[in-house]
């Protein structure tokens, strides 16, 4: 048996590649956009790819299964109660697909979404079960939401009763060594609390997992529905486009760097959004107006999810070379409108040409005493973005909440009558969120320097998670 895990860091993502090595047959589960990792390993190990299973409509990111028909002829699996605009193959529980000597079965595991399926894996039909791949449904430290995308009937708090029921009656059973292997991994915002590990077993989860240990129905579904990371806008719409059929993106079109009348007409469209891919540090310094920082070194397409819509013209802001790391990011989560890219010079000081230079303006950051003092004199408003979970450990007395996915539909509400001094854990997605304001007019906008991990060792005793929203 081959079994083999590909992990997208910057999507917390993984995938897997399940092969019978004697016969040859292998089959992809959760696959990205981009494939070609995929094709090098089955050629390889002379493999042929002749099924994809989705092992649900995933919501973070843009599935690979129409690029890996189109490059291999495979069939594409999805639970029984899955409803597509393509041709599927129900896979329905209990039913065993034979590589060859290695036998996947197929186990309903509704919760996070009504059709999610997780596959237990065996070398041999007749042999104990290795290892199961449980999508969304169980991951390493957490179990999945039921809030990200119900495409089907019912509510979240029926989907949240029925994680219950596949925890503990479906998965909870398999023996302590199977080994388990989900779609996610810390940082995504499927779970709450996920580890950093990408391979634990049923046992390990049984003794440490806090969200399946012994307790009821109702204070699962209170667990598993509360302190959740807020959802960013996009997901809904890969949900559903992961859901209907489309065609491939032609990644073979080369990307155009602007000219500068383009860049010129390109900052004055409001149907274009300019993402600036550096350090909030290089952002601050020298940036060009009404751009948004989000750096490529974070959680990149996620959050330019957060602050671009599907349908906007993008143009990316990188430092030569990175403009097709960026686009690729992109695609992987179905933002593949880049129109063109700008990239800085090799000098930090002026990273744009002179004929940019009316263009050209910095940003002052705050440092947390200077904070401090802001506060003691109310002349400041504060701008908490974390998630909601993040918020309960404490936050900024006064300071008014709302995570950064949510910004671009709610900062209208955000008062103007003081200096707006933005905040997140560390600094990073305090530069999006004040760059993002700045571009929806907000021009007395600026950011905490580290964030509340900066502010808390210097501050009162934090406040408590009742006082204000």
């Amino acid at each position: 048996m081959i079994l083999k895990q590909f992990y997208l860091e910057c999507l917390s993502h993984a995938s897997y590649l399940v092969a019978d090595d004697n016969s040859n047959r292998a089959i992809i589960v959760d696959p990205r956009r981009d494939i070609g990792d995929y094709l090098d390993e089955a050629q390889r190990h002379d493999l042929r790819i002749e099924g994809v299973i989705n092992t649900h409509f995933h919501a973070d990111f843009v599935a690979g299964h129409h690029e890996l028909v189109e490059a291999t002829g495979a069939w594409i699996g999805f639970g029984k109660a899955a409803n597509t605009d393509y041709p599927i193959r129900r896979l329905a529980p209990g039913e065993h697909i034979s590589l060859g000597d290695v036998d996947i079965e197929i186990l309903s595991t509704p919760g996070h979404t009504w059709e999610s399926i997780s596959l237990l894996v065996r070398e041999t039909a007749d042999g104990a079960p290795i290892a199961v791949l449980t999508g969304d449904s169980l991951f390493i430290g957490d179990v999945g939401r039921p809030d990200l995308a119900n495409l089907g009937e019912g509510t979240n708090t029926d989907l949240a009763r029925a994680m219950y029921t596949t925890i503990h009656r479906t998965l909870l059973q398999l023996p302590d060594d199977v080994h388990v292997l989900p779609a996610h991994g810390a940082g995504s915002a499927c779970g709450k609390n996920m580890s950093t590990d990408l391979v634990s077993t049923i046992g390990e989860q049984r003794r440490t997992n806090p969200s399946v240990q012994p307790m009821s129905e109702a204070e699962f579904v209170e667990l598993v529905t509360s302190g959740q990371p807020a959802i960013p806008g996009y997901f809904t719409t890969d949900a559903e486009l992961n859901r209907r059929a489309r065609t491939a993106p032609n990644t073979s079109q080369p990307l155009s760097e602007l000219t500068t009348d383009q860049i010129h007409g390109r900052l004055t469209d409001t149907r274009t959004v300019v993402i600036d891919t550096r350090t909030p540090e290089e952002f601050a310094e020298s940036h060009l107006f009404r751009t948004v920082n989000v750096g490529l070194a974070g959680r990149f397409a996620e959050t330019c999810g957060m602050v671009a819509d599907i349908g906007d013209d993008l143009v990316l802001v990188t430092a030569a070379g990175d403009e097709r790391e960026a686009a690729l990011r992109l695609s992987r989560i179905g933002y593949d409108n880049v129109v063109g890219f700008i990239n800085t010079t090799s000098d930090p000081s002026t990273p744009f040409p002179e004929a940019l230079a009316g263009f050209v303006e910095h940003t002052d950051r705050v440092q947390v005493d200077e904070l401090a003092g802001l506060l003691e004199h109310a002349a400041v408003t504060v701008l908490d973005v974390r998630n909601p979970g993040e918020r309960e450990a404490g936050f900024i007395e006064g300071s008014i909440h709302i995570p950064l996915p949510e910004l671009a539909t709610r900062h209208s509400s955000l008062p103007e009558d003081k200096l707006l001094v933005v905040h997140c854990r560390s600094g990073w997605r305090s530069s999006v969120a004040a760059s993002l304001l700045r571009a929806h007019g907000h021009e007395g906008t600026i950011d905490l320097v580290g964030g509340y991990t900066a502010w808390e060792p210097t501050s009162t005793p934090a406040a408590t998670c009742n006082a204000g929203s």
